[in-house]
């Protein structure tokens, strides 16, 4: 397993960790339980940014910019 896989690993773990933490938040039950949800869910979430970014910066995890007619048409299809 190289490096890269290791990142990809982490990372969709990370993000299944964000789905739990989220889930914890809005079915808990009382205002502490809440507060420790939504804090693991910010760390959470802060994280799997944390390894988006090393995973970008090498070049693992590429983005592309959105071409302006695409975003001008997604934006006349919700506006109907």
């Amino acid at each position: 397993m190289n490096d890269k896989n290791v990142m990809e690993n982490l990372l969709l773990l990370e993000k299944g960790a964000c789905d739990l933490f989220m889930h914890g938040t809005i079915e808990s039950s009382t205002g502490t339980i809440h507060t420790a949800f939504c804090n693991a869910l910010n760390d959470s979430l802060t994280m799997q940014d944390n390894i988006y970014t090393k995973m970008s910066e090498k070049g693992w995890y590429p983005s592309e910019q959105a071409e302006q007619t695409k975003i001008s048409a997604v934006k006349q299809k919700f506006n109907a």
